[in-house]
């Protein structure tokens, strides 16, 4: 049920479904992909509205993508917004479960900020590609009212984009709604199939986003620098999840002396703050002088079982039962 006015969405069953599928994918990942999941997260708010965003997210009228009202007034919102505004339900969940299968993938195999950094400049240049593709068609074609003035919503651009930068190295093949077809060309042969069968579908919009992964492609590949926008995004990560880090900092559990670690020492963590016994190979906090373990001097030499037990004033049985204890 929906209220009027682009208020409170109730979902029919598809948004659950949702849910459930992207618990269980992040479920059984050791690596939980952050960016993927705000982006699930954004869209599926931004569709829901709930009261909180209601006030402060435009309504879909206001960010359609329509190339007419975004080149004559210079519309920035209709650009940047439009892909996260979906039509319906069922085109949310559909798209959504593409972004979940594509952005695990992408991320975990290029890591956050790089794969953030491609997220930006394909939505950039898959709107700015459909834009120029729906003018080029006024201008050359006089073909106005089937794309120049169409108004469309939602990620599926992006989600084409990215399909090119997946399967772009694969060699091997991959089904298409039933047909199987060599994975590189797939968003070729879906963007085909989509138009065929599914009515409604923006094909300038799918088609501008399959340019843009290939653009995208080229730039990288033609760019031996480091990313710049990959540079930005990390560090504006690195500014923000700066109080996180200071916090654990703070809150960090002291370490605990006692049953240290048998052979060799990692001097370079433990030297400031631990001293090993030469004897018996127990470690000890910097503030005793003694081993706590056996008596030894910090400084004495490495002593036999007799000598160590006359040293520290320890029967030998005892130092015996110490050391099965230390040692398990």
């Amino acid at each position: 049920m929906e209220r009027g006015g682009g208020g409170w969405r109730v979902s029919r069953g598809m948004l659950p479904l949702l849910a459930l599928h992207a618990f269980n994918e992040y479920h059984r990942l050791p690596w939980k992909p952050p960016v993927t999941a705000a982006l699930l997260a954004t869209n599926t708010l931004i569709y829901l509205r709930p009261a909180f965003l209601d006030s402060l997210v435009p309504s879909i009228h206001e960010v359609w993508f329509n190339p007419h009202l975004i080149l004559k007034y210079k519309d920035l919102k209709r650009f940047l917004l439009s892909p996260f505004y979906h039509a319906s339900e069922s085109h949310l969940f559909y798209n959504m479960m593409s972004l979940l299968w594509k952005g695990i993938q992408l991320e975990t195999s290029m890591g956050s900020n790089e794969f953030a950094a491609m997220v930006v400049a394909l939505l950039a240049m898959s709107q700015g590609i459909t834009l120029l593709l729906a003018k080029s068609l006024v201008l050359f074609f006089d073909y106005e009212r089937a794309y120049y003035s169409e108004y469309a919503v939602g990620f599926s651009g992006v989600l084409f984009a990215m399909k090119v930068v997946l399967n772009s190295r694969s060699e091997d093949y991959t089904n298409v709604h039933g047909l199987l077809v060599p994975a590189r060309y797939a968003a070729w042969a879906e963007l085909i199939i989509i138009q065929m069968f599914v009515p409604g579908v923006s094909f300038i919009g799918h088609l501008g986003g399959i340019l843009a992964g290939i653009l995208y492609l080229k730039l990288k590949g033609g760019y031996s620098g480091s990313d710049p926008l990959t540079t930005i995004i990390r560090g504006a990560t690195g500014v923000l999840s700066w109080p996180l880090r200071f916090a654990r900092y703070l809150f960090r559990r002291p370490r605990i002396y006692g049953r240290g670690p048998v052979g060799g020492s990692d001097t370079r963590r433990t030297a400031p703050i631990i001293w090993r016994c030469p004897a018996c190979t127990f470690d000890n906090s910097g503030w005793l002088s003694i081993c706590e373990m056996c008596g030894t001097s910090r400084s004495g030499n490495d002593l036999s079982s007799d000598q160590l037990s006359r040293h520290s004033n320890i029967p030998l049985e005892e130092l015996r039962h110490r050391r099965i204890e230390r040692f398990g």
